[in-house]
């Protein structure tokens, strides 16, 4: 194995402080809670796992295939808005969240109403919902994305704002308190965005695998990295859009439906007290 393929394709002082910040604030907050609070080993694990694969495409040599290779570009963003920040969201960070927020709210000062309004109003469930499909359809414009891989500042904006917008939408999704107990929303609304979520995607996937023609030609321009034909590279790009998107909804809506039937059977006192704190 080539272990320089792990090394930073286009190194970010700023990426990798970000990701560093992440995973040492986990693991500081996990030495600090009591044992009743600490998440388990296979949340642990999810969260690291979720963590360590958006690292992966957007700072190994994955990222330059993903420059390149319109595929491998589907791909990179499949992870960064969907499967690290879902797997995120299932560890159930909820603990170290709290934590956190526990130390720095004193020090946020006047800084803490807009920010709590700034969230609160991204998580509006339209607002999440128009912003998740919305931003895939955004950054695959044509005329956008050909921008967008040609400039490596328009091109690191894209990528985070993927990996960020996932974050609150799986979140949102998987928040782990009931909505029976908590001003969270109700597991109906949350299938119900899953599904309004994985239309759109599932049509512009589709445009794009059955679209005769050459719809980026920014990867003609570049050149690609492998000498694979370009209806080759739009079609799998394409597939990529459209198909594990929607499964991944689909993986979602039966975790909240289990989730759902849970929460139906009845719960000791004291569990219900700890989830409706704060």
């Amino acid at each position: 194995m080539n272990w320089n393929l792990l090394l930073p394709y286009d190194f970010s002082p700023l990426t990798i402080l970000a990701y560093l910040l992440v995973a040492s604030g986990y693991i500081v907050a996990l030495r600090a809670l009591p044992g009743e609070e600490k998440p388990g080993p296979v949340r642990i694990f999810a969260f690291f796992l979720g963590l360590l694969l958006c690292y992966a495409v957007m700072q190994t040599w994955f990222d330059y295939y993903a420059s390149f290779m319109f595929f491998i570009h589907r791909g990179q963003h499949l992870i960064l808005h969907h499967l690290g920040p879902m797997l995120i969201a299932l560890s159930n960070p909820l603990p170290i969240l709290r934590f956190w927020h526990r130390q720095l709210a004193p020090a946020m000062g006047a800084w803490a109403l807009p920010i709590r309004w700034g969230y609160n109003t991204l998580q509006q469930p339209f607002i999440a919902a128009f912003l998740f499909a919305g931003l895939v359809y955004f950054w695959l414009w044509p005329p956008i994305h050909f921008d967008a891989m040609l400039s490596r500042d328009l091109y690191w904006v894209m990528n985070w704002s993927m990996l960020l917008d996932g974050l609150l939408f799986w979140w949102l999704i998987f928040d782990s308190r009931s909505p029976h107990d908590t001003p969270s929303l109700g597991y109906g609304k949350r299938i119900l965005l899953l599904v309004m979520v994985a239309v759109p995607q599932m049509v512009l996937g589709a445009w794009i695998v059955f679209n005769r023609g050459m719809v980026y030609d920014v990867y003609e321009v570049c050149g690609r990295a492998w000498p694979m034909s370009p209806a080759d590279d739009q079609l799998i790009g394409g597939i990529l859009t459209w198909i594990p998107a929607a499964m991944m909804s689909v993986v979602g809506i039966l975790i909240l439906i289990g989730r759902a039937m849970r929460d139906d059977r009845p719960r000791p006192r004291r569990q219900v007290a700890e989830e409706v704190t704060p």
